[in-house]
């Protein structure tokens, strides 16, 4: 659930903006149209929005929400597994039990990720489903429903009624009433499998920085706590890197307030990163002291 809401704070869904609703004009010969207050108000087309870029936009925005989860847990569980699993002193174990567990965790987190995409698609389909109903057989229900987008901007009532009526009556009511009352985008065909392969992946190759270490100094129990150093070293720079970027995301780069958040943000992911570990660690040492502890007596 964490995850979960990382991804909701990073990649929030389009809320109702103002500006980009097409107001009827009161005289259909001119461009432009008298507000109550007296200032003159352009007419702005919601069919002439560019559609093409910012759907570009959003898909971009998904793939990197979806490589944020993946990363968060691949650079976490497979770190604290393998430095727990260095507690039994074998670097054979550590090696097989974190590569079962990479690509276990892997394949998990990217049916995960497929699996919630299916979801996501279903959801729009029975609301855009449930709206085309209203649309056609209810037109007093769809009347209100358009008065409720605008209703939080405090149009005067003339305008909100004459807004209201022209919408009702627009070819473009579904999509509006999908856009701004239910802030609902239409999915792309490919989200689910673009969805799970981007997670599957990101999982893998965050988890895979801690493997490392252990293939490369060799067995023995000298050798194998030199690896767990090295992979805390390379993970604790991992982490470090990985928080910076991700508030970076959300706060900006420039400025020193910016720089601060980015640092703390860096170090806040070291020491969750540490703490798993240490408890992992902690936990498969006290087992092993238990159980032998048990074989003894």
């Amino acid at each position: 659930m964490s995850l979960v809401a990382l991804k909701n704070s990073l990649f929030r869904i389009p809320q109702p903006r103002e500006g980009v609703i097409k107001l009827p004009p009161s005289d259909t010969s001119s461009p432009e149209r008298r507000s109550s207050h007296g200032s003159t108000a352009t007419i702005v087309d919601l069919e002439s929005q560019d559609t093409t870029r910012r759907g570009s936009f959003q898909v971009t925005a998904r793939i990197l929400s979806d490589a944020t989860i993946g990363l968060s847990d691949g650079l976490t569980v497979p770190f604290a597994l393998t430095a727990g699993l260095s507690a039994l002193g074998d670097t054979k174990v550590v090696i097989f039990g974190g590569l079962a567990e990479l690509i276990a965790g892997a394949i998990s987190m990217g049916l995960g990720g497929y699996l919630g995409a299916k979801a996501e698609i279903a959801s729009y389909n029975e609301t855009l489903l449930k709206t085309t109903a209203l649309t056609t057989s209810s037109p007093t229900l769809s009347l209100s429903a358009i008065r409720s987008v605008f209703i939080p901007y405090d149009l005067p009532p003339e305008l909100l009624t004459s807004v209201s009526d022209h919408m009702s009556a627009s070819p473009k009511l579904i999509d509006f009433l999908m856009r701004f009352q239910h802030c609902a985008e239409s999915p792309s065909s490919s989200r689910a499998l673009t969805s799970a392969l981007t997670i599957a992946l990101a999982y893998f190759l965050g988890g895979l920085l801690p493997l490392i270490p252990y293939f490369c100094v060799g067995s023995g129990e000298g050798k194998l706590m030199e690896g767990l150093y090295i992979s805390v070293g390379v993970m604790a720079v991992a982490l470090f890197l990985f928080g910076y970027v991700k508030t970076g995301v959300v706060v900006g780069w420039e400025g020193a307030r910016a720089v601060r958040k980015c640092v703390f943000g860096g170090v806040q992911m070291v020491v969750v990163g540490g703490a798993a570990a240490a408890a992992a660690m902690g936990l498969v040492k006290a087992f092993d002291v238990g159980v032998g502890a048990e074989m003894r007596g």
